[in-house]
């Protein structure tokens, strides 16, 4: 698969035995459609997180192509409080997490630091969030 951002060739990585693909150039997350939920084991913060998904379609941001059909992406804010914008295929193949926003993501619901720590671990440092350059 190609990264949408770098068009450069993702590597698959497992995470939590769910294979993700990673861009090293970027340092982008590709997660296939379903991925995220798997990732989210309580079935109540999984809710929380997907019901919370906001599409943006005024955002300035370049809109990326999704690597499967090549359409172009909306733009989401995920959490109550417009806390993480992310890339979603309209089409439902998957979403997009620019460096750090997967883990941002993981951070809105509560419990997840089993994944949390699996991502420190699997990419040996910790990350960091493109939006506002803070660790997190």
């Amino acid at each position: 698969m190609t990264c949408p951002v770098s068009n450069e060739p993702m590597i698959v990585l497992e995470l939590n035995e769910i294979e993700i693909d990673y861009c090293s150039a970027c340092k982008g997350i590709w997660l296939d459609g379903g991925e995220l939920e798997l990732l989210i084991e309580d079935e109540n913060e999984r809710r929380k997180i997907l019901s919370s998904f906001q599409i943006e379609p005024d955002y300035p941001e370049k809109k990326y192509k999704c690597p499967i059909c090549k359409k172009k992406m909306d733009k989401v804010y995920v959490g109550e409080h417009k806390k993480v914008l992310i890339d979603k295929c309209p089409a439902g193949h998957g979403l997009w997490f620019d460096k750090g926003e997967l883990k941002s993501v993981i951070e809105l619901s509560s419990g997840e630091d089993k994944v949390i720590q699996h991502l420190n671990d699997l990419f040996g440092e910790k990350l960091t969030n493109n939006q506002n350059g803070e660790n997190k």
